[in-house]
C-alpha cells in the first residue's frame, strides 16, 4: 500500500501538464483554454482528495 503515497503526486504533475497547456493555448490566441484549466483544477482536487483519503487508511492501519 505504499503507492498511494506516491500516485497522489500524479495528480499534480497533470494538473501542472495542463496549466502548461492552457497558457500555450491563451499565448497562441486559442479562445479555449478553460477546458485545459477545468482539467487541472480536478487534477489538484484530486490530489488532496487522495491525501486525505490515505491519511485516513494510514491511520485505520495503525488502530489495529
Amino acid at each position: 500500500m505504499g503507492y498511494l503515497k506516491y500516485t497522489q503526486y500524479a495528480y499534480l504533475i497533470v494538473a501542472v501538464l495542463f496549466i502548461y497547456d492552457a497558457i500555450t493555448k491563451i499565448n497562441a490566441g486559442n479562445d479555449t483554454p478553460w477546458l485545459s484549466f477545468l482539467i487541472a483544477g480536478m487534477g489538484v482536487f484530486m490530489f488532496f482528495f487522495r491525501r486525505k483519503f490515505a491519511k485516513k487508511f494510514e491511520d485505520r492501519n495503525k488502530k489495529q
